[in-house]
């Protein structure tokens, strides 16, 4: 450790200031903290609160949920769309909407129907299971319940069962051919629906979902379409029933461009709609797409954002009112379905790290010379490191490229043995390590010779599987931030990069989050024989209803952490991460079963005198313990 070294240099190296503001920061002990309110008035010590679970029994991996923060992210939300109505005089009002699909577990949904009942937070559903918890779950008969997706009859008769129960569900059009049905089945049980139309817009998104958009979009209508749905319902007398136009082109959209040109049209549609009779047409639904700035770059690269949400909701508010008034028709009550940006910040993956594995052991820059006696191809790799010292880098690396080669062609013939070839390696990756840290205090750094440092990083094995808590990285390669919970006074002096604990290769990330582009290691402290631990941050949005059991690894420990008056946390809910039974049951197979086999298995073994009664007893023992247990490691110091 560096004496120079201190907190501000790890802000700045993990990027925290950027992408975690206002929630996250770093104490004066160097461990990572989170404002669950934004308003910097209560901190709570992530390192310690992991250290209190783990003394309660509550192992890692463990997913924090910050209820609190869910609160902070919908009051955001809300006022930045208050200050623009205020300031540009817009005469109608705005109300979030949380698209269930985002994060459908139910802790998160009922703190958000909770939090957000101030500001009429309304729920939107895709699916017939997503319907029934809206239905339940939402309690606010001001607040909205937006019917989207695919629709058969009995979704249909589900929502307006809603309806009857006194809520308002909008069943919007995703497809044409949903209308008929819609108003047949209404007529039949003497109910005026609540009608809203998908418009499958002209404009595209921006960035990595930027294909859910435009003309060959999955959902939405036409404007064919639209114009012959208004002719439909004003022949079944039901053109009062349609009340809202809705559009979406894209989740995570990175510039702010896509959205004023998406927002215009939408808005001149509403127009339109209106001129042509919709008279009751009173909200444009802006959809998703508010982006998150996983990286803090504040670009429009797909892992960021070139706005804030305050400029969201200026451009929003701004466009609809500029076109409305041009056309002389009453500003709309705007909707907005921003599930990304209101449930991402709150969750947080921490995980321990079991081991690591380093590729060059030695890790010395300044390699032994060979003994005259030794092999040639180990004088070879001298003269190369000798090249290196006279700072001609491009020319040494080609030579040591071209030794590392020969060496393992030599060892193939048996023309050196496992020794030499040992120090051929050892003397390869010496080389490459003094070659790497030479050419940080170069301005230039020629292209074959930048990725030495992935080459040289080392692997730090992690207690958490990617397929199960971060699917997008591996699926998308989606971006999080990542960052040590603690240790952040000191320097992190080791590159490395992350595997998790399947046995597939692509269970591994070594992608992270940069200013510039990405970066393919990340600086992290070296093992000092404590538990070390690292956060996975913004992971809120989709990652644990995408998560698959690859190895069969579960669910992790979840702990929901709300903040006491006095600023002290409590742990309000914990929920319990899969054991190996209730994941062996998903794929079929029975606790006694498996226990009758076992004990079958130990009989023979004792009748054939391959165990001992005693023995046979702990066996049994311990596999009913691992079948109770967590799929995780446990208990690791």
């Amino acid at each position: 450790m560096q004496n120079n070294w201190n907190i501000e240099n790890s802000l700045d190296q993990y990027l925290i200031s950027r992408w975690g503001a206002p929630y996250f920061s770093i104490n004066e002990h160097g461990n990572l903290t989170c404002d669950p309110t934004g308003r910097h008035e209560f901190f709570i010590d992530l390192k310690e609160l992991v250290d209190n679970l783990c003394r309660r029994g509550i192992q890692p991996p463990l997913l924090i949920r910050f209820n609190d923060l869910l609160g902070s992210r919908v009051r955001t939300l809300f006022e930045s769309f208050d200050k623009s109505i205020r300031a540009y005089d817009y005469k109608n009002s705005y109300r979030p909407i949380l698209p269930i699909k985002v994060n459908q577990q139910r802790h998160v949904i009922e703190e958000l129907v909770k939090q957000g009942r101030a500001y009429n937070l309304g729920l939107e559903a895709g699916s017939k299971p997503e319907l029934l918890i809206a239905m339940a779950l939402l309690e606010d008969t001001d607040s909205l319940l937006l019917c989207n997706g695919y629709k058969d009859a009995e979704y249909i008769e589900t929502a307006l069962d809603a309806q009857r129960l006194g809520l308002k569900p909008f069943l919007i059009l995703d497809r044409f051919a949903e209308l008929q049905q819609i108003i047949q089945i209404a007529k039949a049980r003497e109910i005026s629906p609540h009608i809203g139309i998908r418009a499958k817009l002209s404009t595209r998104g921006k960035g990595r979902w930027e294909e859910s958009s435009g003309d060959r979009s999955k959902f939405g209508l036409t404007s064919r379409e639209i114009v012959e749905a208004v002719k439909v319902l004003e022949q079944a007398g039901m053109l009062d029933c349609l009340e809202l136009i809705h559009f979406h082109i894209g989740s995570q959209i990175t510039a702010i461009r896509s959205i004023k040109n998406a927002a215009r049209e939408a808005a001149h549609l509403y127009c339109n709609l209106r001129r042509m009779g919709c008279e009751n047409l009173s909200y444009v639904d802006i959809g998703g797409g508010l982006a998150i700035d996983y990286d803090g770059s504040r670009s429009d690269f797909h892992s960021s954002m070139n706005y804030s949400v305050q400029e969201y909701a200026d451009d929003i508010v701004a466009t609809l009112q500029e076109i409305c008034d041009e056309d002389g028709m009453p500003h709309p009550g705007i909707l907005s379905e921003s599930g990304r940006a209101l449930v991402a910040h709150h969750a947080v993956l921490i995980f321990n790290v079991l081991g690591v594995n380093k590729v060059n052991r030695s890790s010395a820059c300044n390699p032994n010379q060979p003994a005259e006696h030794e092999h040639s191809i180990l004088h070879t790799m001298w003269e190369a490191y000798e090249c290196a010292q006279k700072k001609r880098f491009q020319e040494a690396f080609n030579d040591i490229q071209a030794a590392k080669e020969e060496s393992v062609t030599l060892f193939s013939h048996g023309v050196i043995d496992l020794e030499t070839k040992a120090k051929a390696d050892d003397l390869y990756w010496s080389i490459c390590q003094h070659i790497h840290q030479a050419l940080k205090q170069e301005s230039y750094v020629p292209e074959d010779l930048k990725d030495l440092g992935k080459k040289l990083s080392d692997t730090y094995y992690c207690n958490f599987s990617l397929f199960q808590s971060m699917p997008d990285s591996w699926a998308v390669d989606h971006l999080f931030p990542i960052a040590p919970i603690h240790r952040l006074n000191e320097e992190p002096t080791r590159e490395a990069v992350l595997a998790d604990l399947t046995c597939d290769s692509d269970g591994k990330i070594d992608h992270f989050i940069d200013l510039q582009d990405v970066k393919s290691t990340l600086r992290l402290h070296a093992p000092d024989g404590k538990p070390y631990y690292l956060g996975a941050f913004l992971v809120g949005a989709y990652q644990e209803i995408l998560g698959d059991l690859h190895n069969l690894f579960g669910d992790t420990n979840a702990v929901h952490v709300s903040l006491r008056p006095d600023g002290t946390y409590l742990l309000e809910h914990l929920v319990q991460g899969d054991t190996v039974s209730e994941v062996l049951s998903y794929v079929e197979y029975d606790r006694l079963d498996l226990l009758k086999r076992i004990r079958n298995k130990t009989e023979n073994a004792v009748r054939e005198q391959g165990l001992t009664f005693e023995e046979s007893a702990k066996l049994i023992r311990r596999y009913e313990e691992g079948l109770s247990g967590y799929t995780y490691l446990e208990d690791i110091d």
